[in-house]
């Protein structure tokens, strides 16, 4: 995987059906019914490491195939 920006981590994860982003109480958040994702501050992260994507994944519930093949 490689890096990818805030910008394009929130248009990938509304792809997938998230929206948002919200304002939370420290970090902003998407959702999806009842699951809600915490997503990187603008503010402090330009780009979005691979570890730091594998855990949003997961707390999407999002395989890493899954990601991968969205790619256009």
């Amino acid at each position: 995987m490689q890096p990818i920006s805030r910008r394009d981590l929130i248009k990938r994860l509304k792809e997938f059906g998230f929206n948002g982003p919200f304002s939370g109480s420290k970090h902003p958040y998407m959702v999806k019914g009842t699951l809600k994702l915490t997503i990187p501050n603008k503010h402090k992260e330009k780009e979005i490491w691979p570890e730091l994507l594998e855990k949003i994944l997961n707390q999407a519930k999002i395989s890493r195939d899954e990601w991968e093949n969205s790619k256009k």
